[in-house]
């Protein structure tokens, strides 16, 4: 594999200028016990360096499609620095409300996959979509089995509203439907990976695009839930070109900030919250809300300001645990908008008196 295959290009090599000279980039794919397995370089196992290998900074450290600067070897490498990441996907670590998670790192297109079963779910739809969004990548949606005997098109319904202009591959690793589409987002030098909850067919997929058997699979239960089978990230070079990452499955993925994830994914909310009276509307029962209103001519579905709601009031509270002025200060602003819009009520009857 060359440096440009691997996806090295100005961004990390105008990056790696301004390094020592003896380092040399290589590419992460994939983490053992206590190494990482890396591409590029000489060596096939790195190291961390020992400042690395000290560091309480989780997100300042390696992960799966890291490019890094190293100390080459014949047979191992000390990595040295991470580069800037070109994407973060980012999750909140299971049972915490504030630390972070690489999921993957420097992945250009996102494959969001779900599926045509019981499983299916537009909230975690549209949750997954905002991820990706905040993580600089390109959201591409995966409605995986559509060979099972189910009517599509309230899924393709529900997805379209979910996933506003985001494209959608309809596939079947099954049956090897929608391959050809998904090799359509892929070229050499790009870096594309599979996200989505366990048993929506991320490793079947894979297996597909690689042409051999690289993940396990397994079936899913009774309830037509997911059993996990990928464990780990590994990155993996596809054939004609491009790198793929297959993500393990994710029981929850927590947001923690909004870097116009919300805005891209809500367009419609957005939209509708421009004609609103105020500029500071909550869309809460406010007078003169624009977006309740589309909700009552049946313009904007509730749940998805309702949805909408719930992941800012999740990104709101990750932002307090981070920083506990924050949180007092959030405290002071809710007291007094809670105060102006009293105001306003007052105000409103008093016209409408008048």
């Amino acid at each position: 594999m060359t440096l440009a295959s691997l996806g090295f290009d100005d961004f990390f090599a105008s990056q790696l200028a301004r390094l020592d000279a003896a380092w040399v980039p290589a590419r992460v794919v994939a983490e053992g016990q206590s190494s990482f397995h890396v591409a590029g370089c000489c060596a096939p196992l790195a190291d961390l360096a020992g400042r690395l290998r000290k560091t309480r900074d989780e997100l300042g450290r390696p992960v799966v499609g890291d490019w890094v600067a190293v100390l080459d070897g014949a047979d191992r490498a000390s990595i040295q620095q991470v580069l800037e990441r070109r994407t973060t996907l980012l999750r909140r670590a299971a049972g915490t409300m504030r630390e972070p998670q690489v999921v993957a790192a420097n992945v250009d297109v996102f494959f969001v996959v779900t599926t045509a079963n019981r499983d299916f779910n537009e909230r975690r739809l549209e949750r997954y979509v905002t991820a990706v969004w905040n993580s600089g990548a390109q959201p591409v949606v995966v409605l995986n089995k559509i060979d099972l005997d189910v009517d599509l098109d309230p899924l393709l319904e529900a997805i379209a509203r979910a996933a506003l202009g985001v494209p959608l591959v309809r596939a079947s690793a099954a049956t090897g439907a929608g391959l050809d589409e998904l090799r359509s987002h892929i070229r050499p030098g790009r870096t594309v990976g599979f996200v989505g909850s366990s048993g929506v067919g991320k490793s079947s997929l894979t297996n597909r695009l690689l042409g051999r058997d690289v993940q396990a699979v397994a079936g899913l239960r009774n309830d037509d839930r997911g059993r996990h089978t990928t464990s780990a990230r590994e990155l993996f070079e596809l054939e004609g070109g491009g790198m793929l990452i297959d993500t393990p499955g994710m029981r929850e993925l927590g947001l923690l900030e909004d870097a116009g994830g919300l805005d891209a994914t809500f367009p419609d909310v957005l939209g509708a919250a421009e004609r609103c009276r105020f500029r500071d509307c909550s869309h809460d029962g406010e007078p003169g809300c624009a977006v309740a209103a589309a909700i009552a001519a049946g313009e904007l579905p509730a749940e998805r300001l309702a949805s909408y709601h719930k992941l800012l009031r999740e990104i709101a509270a990750a932002e307090r645990a981070r920083n506990p002025l924050l949180a007092s200060r959030t405290k002071a602003r809710w007291k007094a908008t809670q105060r102006a819009m009293r105001a306003r009520a007052k105000l409103d009857a008093k016209l409408e008196r008048d």
